[in-house]
């Protein structure tokens, strides 16, 4: 279940392909500030003023997951702030920010994330952690540097696909079963069944007052919930591609 703990991507388990850890390529020589796979932005606050102190996760009622009603309807106003997700959502194109992960036993990570949509994303996280993901927009890669291996899973089948695609209506194209809003958030939460393995949901919390993305949530079909509260967002900076190929080679099979 190591992708359902990493970033709460994978909220049901699907079949993995375990291949192991490519050598990383040798640091660029020039002097270059393009973000790559073998760079780390400096910490800090970004150019909007924002603070780099990581926010406080805010973590779901347990209790909250009671079953759906079959049929789910939205008043005007909810239907306005889904929209309002929505646009935010499919205004980006590139984000970058740093994260902190709360996961089912209450263990806490940090590190630092870049999204260039359509599709891909790498989480970085910080030491003692020996985990980074890679999308590229059709697979996800789990790697872990310490068994020097990585898990390959479908993008399709991960609640992180919503984030990284290209345009968005939530009402129209997921199971949107709550939207509700206050003075700090507007939430909004989506729900997939699936006939073998259950229901997971994933929970996304825009800023009510900066439309920003503040956090998200995935339960499993088992309950449990992987928060990931975001921070110090960029949606100026400009990823370099190569942070995003995932190399497939499966080094432990011998050539010819």
């Amino acid at each position: 279940m190591a992708l359902a703990l990493a970033v709460g991507l994978l909220a049901a388990p699907v079949a993995a392909q375990n291949v192991p850890l490519p050598k990383p390529a040798p640091k660029p020589r020039d002097g270059g500030i393009q973000l790559s796979a073998t760079t780390t932005p400096t910490r800090g606050p970004t150019a909007g003023g924002a603070s780099s102190v990581p926010p406080e996760p805010v973590i779901p009622d347990p209790r909250r997951n009671v079953p759906s009603p079959l049929f789910v309807t939205f008043d005007a106003q909810q239907k306005a702030q889904a929209a309002k997700v929505s646009s935010y959502l499919s205004s980006l194109s590139t984000l970058v920010g740093n994260f902190v992960q709360v996961g089912p036993d209450g263990s806490r990570t940090k590190g630092d994330f870049y999204i260039q949509k359509p599709g891909k994303v790498r989480f970085e996280y910080d030491e003692p952690s020996p985990i980074a993901i890679i999308a590229d927009g059709n697979s996800v890669a789990v790697r872990d540097r310490k068994l020097a291996t990585q898990d390959i899973y479908p993008l399709s089948q991960t609640p992180l696909r919503y984030l990284l695609s290209d345009r968005i209506d939530l009402l129209r194209d997921t199971n949107v079963v709550s939207v509700t809003a206050d003075d700090v958030f507007i939430s909004v939460v989506i729900e997939e069944k699936q006939v073998l393995v259950g229901t997971s949901r994933l929970m996304l919390m825009i800023g009510a007052k900066d439309n920003q993305l503040k956090q998200w949530t995935v339960t499993d079909p088992q309950g449990y919930d992987t928060t990931v509260a975001v921070y110090n967002l960029d949606a100026t900076k400009k990823p370099d591609p190569g942070m995003f190929k995932i190399d497939f080679t499966n080094y432990s099979t011998p050539p010819g």
